[in-house]
């Protein structure tokens, strides 16, 4: 008799089992989905209105649901389907989502009439969320709101002096709930509590690594094209440069990369991008000068807006412009011979475009299902057409800037490239108040490369999420030399970011903003002051960013 031998039964790719965070409206609630990832569980940011059902559908290992800003019992208020807390899946509940699980399932929420903001001290009890903490800790608070029962069956675990019930567990159930804010880097225990909940009440495997991504994506690509060609959207920047180099291991020579300098990227970039793909990875690299072309659509339009939307249409009509002449184009001849795996040969029509996206750029364009309100749109996101010749392909759609980054440098992307601080697609144009024209194009450009010279110098750039130059499209009167001078002023900005969502002012050394104001003024004449922007907003909510 033959014995019949099992195969092994592969485990199941990280984002067939995500941890679904039910966004109810909270601040954090992008930021929550980012740190789950960070503890290397692959999640994603869903609406809280999906049904059981839809929840059922994704086989997800775990649920959380955020915080928000409303009270559990006012009319209109954000709810989940009660029907989710029956399904058996662990379930984390943040602030308003504790306070949602507590008033669903036989809790009570009342407005006790104190309140609790900022760094809180907590006395935890022995439970699975507090595993290997300490009894006494800080957690950030914002909460009007307080839960005074917990859930029918649930156990307090933790309190503070505003909240006694400040965390509760029914591990029957799989239910659990903190009135603080594990996600936030003013809790210092947040990130283990949270690896808490993950690995020992979920049993979720740390398996969303960089390698891991992109033997997913390369499977992913290479089943969405097949054997036809490909053209890549590269803008310099390292979101569509790890897209690039992500397409171009899974098909080869079926990727050509369209470099379109639209004349509003900073000082060299477009040297840097044509000498690093095409020289160093010999990737087929198109090069198309259009500063000319775009400089015409943005003509008179000063809105932000309306210009990313301009912008974003104007690239996809170049893009569709080069896939009909690009196929006997001597340009896009590859440099090599194909990578093993790909296509020996590919038809000649262009069906695909590559596009940089990142997570947060879906979310803040609105989002795929509504789960956000738009704060900007992209121009590679809400800034598309309405009607493409293309069809998109997105490897880095559902990944964050410091994923990308990561897989970036595991596909040997130089460090210069990875770690190049965030520039947004629309380039200068969104940093210039007000409208766009070649001479104060030019202004900044200089301005802002010597910002940037000065703070390599200074050993800066990698403690600093982003610095840049902003060009108000005013002119103000100043003294040089003892003579009236006419000219614009320039802004500076730089922020810090511990997450790369939420960013603090840098305070940059005087001396060093002494030197970057003294150069700016003295070697660009059109210039006769320089400002720094001390604003504390993230970046997201500027304008100009």
């Amino acid at each position: 008799m033959t014995n019949v031998v099992p195969l092994p039964t592969p485990e199941p790719a990280a984002e067939e089992r995500p941890v679904l965070v039910l966004d109810l409206g909270g601040q954090y609630s992008q930021l929550i989905a980012r740190r789950v990832r960070e503890c290397r569980v692959y999640s994603e940011l869903v609406h809280h209105s999906i049904s059981p059902e839809a929840v059922l559908a994704r086989n997800p290992l775990a649920l959380v649901l955020s915080g928000g800003p409303a009270s559990v019992y006012a009319e209109g208020a954000p709810k989940v389907d009660p029907r989710i807390f029956e399904l058996g899946i662990p379930t984390l509940g943040i602030c308003y989502g504790m306070q949602l699980m507590a008033q669903d399932l036989g809790g009570r929420v009342e407005r006790t009439g104190i309140s609790e903001f900022g760094k809180t001290e907590l006395k935890a009890q022995e439970g699975e969320l507090f595993t290997n903490l300490p009894p006494e800790q800080v957690g950030w608070m914002s909460h009007r709101d307080s839960v005074t029962a917990p859930p029918t069956g649930a156990r307090v675990v933790a309190s503070s002096p505003a909240a006694p019930i400040a965390a509760f567990e029914d591990p029957e159930r799989g239910l659990y709930g903190v009135q603080f804010h594990p996600e936030v880097v003013h809790t210092p225990y947040g990130n283990e509590l949270l690896k808490n909940f993950l690995y020992t009440v979920a049993d979720a495997p740390p398996t969303w690594t960089a390698a891991a991504v992109i033997e997913e994506q390369v499977e992913r690509i290479r089943a969405q094209v097949g054997q036809e060609r490909v053209l890549c959207a590269l803008s310099g920047g390292v979101d569509s440069a790890v897209a690039a180099l992500l397409v171009y291991k899974a098909i080869g020579d079926q990727l050509t990369c369209v470099f379109v300098d639209h004349g509003l990227l900073r000082k060299e970039e477009a040297v840097q991008v044509v000498e690093t793909f095409r020289n160093h990875f010999h990737v087929p690299l198109v090069h198309v000068e259009a500063e000319e072309r775009f400089l015409r659509r943005l003509a008179g339009v000063t809105d932000p807006e309306e210009k990313r939307l301009a912008i974003g249409e104007e690239f996809i009509r170049v893009f569709e412009e080069e896939s009909q002449t690009i196929r006997t184009d001597e340009r896009a001849k590859p440099a090599r011979p194909p990578l093993v795996g790909a296509a020996e040969s590919a038809p000649s029509q262009i069906r695909y475009l590559v596009q940089g996206t990142l997570y947060s750029d879906v979310i803040e364009s609105g989002g795929s299902d509504g789960v956000a309100a738009t704060i900007k749109s992209h121009h590679n996101v809400g800034g598309l057409p309405e009607t493409m010749d293309l069809e998109l392909v997105e490897p880095l759609r559902m990944l964050f800037k410091d994923e990308v980054r990561r897989v970036g440098e595991e596909l040997g992307l130089p460090e210069r490239m990875v770690w190049r601080q965030p520039f947004p697609g629309p380039g200068l144009a969104i940093r210039i108040i007000g409208e766009v024209t070649e001479e104060r194009l030019e202004i900044l450009r200089e301005a802002d490369a010597i910002l940037q010279e000065e703070v390599r110098r200074a050993g800066l750039y990698r403690e600093l999420w982003q610095s840049f130059a902003v060009l108000p499209a005013i002119r103000s009167v100043g003294v040089q030399g003892d003579e009236r001078t006419y000219a614009y002023p320039i802004v500076i900005r730089a922020v810090t970011s511990e997450d790369a969502m939420t960013a603090d002012w840098a305070r940059l050394p005087y001396d060093l903003l002494e030197t970057i104001s003294s150069r700016i003024i003295n070697e660009i004449p059109a210039v006769n002051r320089v400002a720094l922007d001390i604003s504390s907003k993230p970046p997201s909510t500027i304008e100009w960013e």
